[in-house]
């Protein structure tokens, strides 16, 4: 079974840095792009960065030249490189990929993880 982990959430000042990272495990054939999305109280789920298999990338107007968003093919894993954080930025960081897992016959379908709580606050 395919599975997406992440890890590297925690409590700064505003001001601060952090970095997240999601790492896919299990019968993986291919991964498409992996993404970053966040969670608010109240607030709908929102993309916050995105990267394809090709290394491009894309990030939400909220977060662009604060955040940079990375990945290692080899090792299946994304990263999220959040610097200058804001109070605004807390929330709940779920790691996301569009992927092939074996025995699929080459269908695309996209995984989840649990998320990872980010607390900006003084």
């Amino acid at each position: 079974q395919v599975q997406l982990g992440e890890s590297g959430g925690g409590l700064v000042q505003p001001g601060g840095s952090l970095g997240l990272s999601c790492a896919a495990s299990g019968s993986i054939v291919r991964i498409y792009t992996m993404s970053w999305y966040r969670q608010a109280p109240g607030m709908q789920r929102e993309l916050v960065a995105s990267i394809t298999d090709g290394g491009t990338t894309d990030y939400a107007d909220s977060v662009q030249g604060r955040f940079t968003v990375s990945r290692d093919n080899a090792k299946n894993t994304m990263y999220l490189q959040m610097n200058s954080l804001k109070p605004e930025d807390t929330a709940v960081y779920y790691c996301n990929a569009v992927l092939v897992a074996q025995g699929s016959l080459w269908y695309r379908r996209d995984f989840w993880g649990q998320g990872t709580q980010v607390t900006v606050s003084s």
